[in-house]
C-alpha cells in the first residue's frame, strides 16, 4: 500500500475553522451541507415501488425477502423511495458504534422511514459526497456533535454539518482514486481473513487426530465400537464418562435472599461462562452464608463444565474450570478420576460438541443432563499419554495462534489505513489530481 506521507499535497492550506476537519487546500470552500444539499422524504404511496433496499455494513444493498435483513413491516406503504445516487443515513441509536450509518443508493428503490434521505447537488459528484460523510462516521462525527454524545441527529442536524467543496473535477477524481484504491485494501484483508479461516480449520484437524488417534501414526488401530467414534489406537480406552468420574448439576441461592449474594467472595459461574473455553473469572460472587444453607457445591480447579441448557451454542459446550466456583443448574461439572486428565477430557469434548449437544432431551430446549453425560462415551489412552497429547495441543494451538494474531494485526492496520486514507483524500491531507 502506498505510504500517504510521501503522496503529493497541495500546495497551500488553511484552517478550517473546525476542529475535526484540521487544514484543508486554500481553495477548497467550507460551507454547512444544506448550502449544497437536499434533505426531504418522497414516501411509497399506493407500494409504487417494490424494489427493498437495505442500509448495512456492506452499504446499501438489494433485501432479499425470503431471507431478509432486519425488520420486515406488513407492507412497504409508509416506506421512502429512494433515486439512484441519493445518500442514505441512518443517524439515530449513534451509542452503538458498530452499526451501519451511511450509504450511496445504487438504483431506485425503498427503505425505511426512519432514514434520512439526501439528494446531492447536480453541480457535485455524489461518490465523493458519499466518501465525504462516510468518513464522518469512521470518525465518529455524528455521535458527538452538540453537547456531549447525541443518541440521534435529525435531517436538520444532517444539514448544519460542515462539508468542504473542491472542484467538481477534483471531485471526481478522489471518488475514483478511492474506489480503486479501497477495492486494493479490501481484496488484501479479504486474503489474509480466508488465511485465518484456514488456520483455525488446521488447528481444529489437529486436536481432533491428537484426541482421537494419539500422537503416533504407526500404532495399531482397532474398532472403538462407537460409530461416530470409529478407529482408536489398539490400547486405548473407550468407556462411559461417569466410570471415570463424577457429574454434577450446579445450582442458584434465591436472588430473594440479599444474604447469598451481597458482600459476596465465593465464584459462581452463569451458565453462558461455558463460552470462554478457559473460566479464569466468576459471573458473579455469592456468600458464605449461601453455601451453607444452600447446601451448594464448590467445584475444584480442573473441573470440566458442559452447557446443559439452551437453544443457543451454549448447550454441548465444554470449558475448562482454572478457579473454584460453584455454577449454575445449566450446567454440569465433571470432576474426572487420577485416571482422567481434566484438559484431556475437555479437549476431547470439544471435538465431541456435536454428538455431545445431540444427546439433549425434551421438546422444549432439548436439555441435557448429568445421566446423560454420565453415560456419553469417550476414548481415551493411559494417563502420560493423555498428558503427551495435551502438552501437543497446547504447543500447536500456540504457534498457531501466534500466525492467526499477526494476521488479525495486519488486518487492523489495514482497517486503519482504509479510514486514514479516506480521509486524507476527502479532506485535501493528499493530492490525487
Amino acid at each position: 500500500m502506498d505510504a500517504l506521507a510521501v503522496m503529493p499535497k497541495y500546495d497551500v492550506y488553511k484552517d478550517s475553522g473546525v476542529s475535526w476537519l484540521g487544514i484543508v487546500p486554500e481553495k477548497w470552500k467550507v460551507i454547512p451541507a444544506k448550502r449544497r444539499h437536499r434533505v426531504f422524504k418522497s414516501i411509497n404511496k399506493r407500494n409504487q415501488c417494490d424494489n427493498v433496499l437495505s442500509l448495512t455494513l456492506r452499504g446499501v444493498v438489494n433485501n432479499n425477502l425470503e431471507n431478509p435483513e432486519g425488520l420486515i413491516p406488513r407492507d412497504y406503504a409508509s416506506y421512502q423511495v429512494f433515486e439512484k445516487d441519493d445518500l442514505v443515513f441512518k443517524l439515530i441509536d449513534l451509542e452503538n458504534l458498530k452499526t451501519s450509518r451511511v450509504g450511496i443508493v445504487h438504483e431506485r428503490g425503498i427503505m425505511s422511514p426512519a432514514y434520512i434521505r439526501m439528494s446531492v447537488n447536480a453541480n457535485h459528484c455524489p461518490k465523493y459526497a458519499y466518501y465525504y460523510f462516510y468518513d464522518l462516521y469512521l470518525n465518529a462525527v455524528y455521535n458527538n456533535l452538540g453537547e456531549g454524545v447525541r443518541s440521534t441527529l435529525g435531517p436538520n442536524d444532517l444539514l448544519q454539518i460542515v462539508v468542504v467543496e473542491p472542484s467538481f473535477d477534483e471531485q471526481v477524481a478522489i471518488a475514483n482514486f478511492l474506489d480503486r484504491k479501497l477495492v486494493q485494501v479490501d481484496e488484501a484483508i479479504s486474503i489474509k481473513e480466508k488465511q485465518i479461516l484456514l488456520l483455525k480449520e488446521r488447528k481444529q484437524i489437529i486436536i481432533q487426530k491428537a484426541v482421537t488417534q494419539g500422537l503416533n501414526p504407526d500404532v495399531p488401530m482397532k474398532d472403538s465400537g462407537v460409530d461416530w467414534i470409529g478407529q482408536i489406537p489398539e490400547h486405548w480406552t473407550v468407556s462411559k464418562i461417569g466410570h471415570y468420574a463424577r457429574v454434577y448439576n450446579g445450582s442458584t441461592p434465591s436472588r430473594d435472599v440479599s444474604r447469598y449474594w451481597e458482600n459476596g467472595t465465593i465464584p459462581w459461574m452463569s451458565s453462558g461462562k461455558v463460552n470462554d473455553y478457559k473460566i479464569t473469572t466468576p459471573s458473579e460472587l455469592v456468600s458464605e452464608a449461601a453455601i451453607r444453607e444452600c447446601s451448594l457445591r464448590l467445584f475444584p480447579k480442573g473441573t470440566v463444565l458442559v452447557g446443559i441448557v439452551g437453544q443457543g451454542k451454549t448447550r454441548g459446550t465444554s470449558a475448562i474450570l482454572e478457579i473454584d466456583a460453584v455454577i449454575n443448574q445449566n450446567v454440569a461439572g465433571i470432576i474426572p478420576s487420577n485416571k482422567l486428565s481434566s484438559l484431556f477430557l475437555h479437549q476431547y469434548l470439544i471435538q465431541a460438541y456435536e454428538e455431545v449437544r445431540n444427546q439433549g432431551q425434551g421438546s422444549n430446549q432439548e436439555a441435557l443432563n448429568c445421566q446423560i453425560l454420565s453415560a456419553f462415551k469417550i476414548a481415551f489412552p493411559p494417563l502420560n499419554e493423555q498428558k503427551a497429547i495435551v502438552e501437543f495441543i497446547s504447543d500447536q494451538s500456540n504457534t498457531i495462534d501466534q500466525t492467526i494474531e499477526i494476521q488479525q494485526s495486519q488486518i487492523y492496520k489495514l482497517k486503519e489505513y482504509k479510514s486514514t486514507l479516506i480521509n486524507s483524500a476527502v479532506t485535501g491531507k493528499i493530492k490525487v489530481v
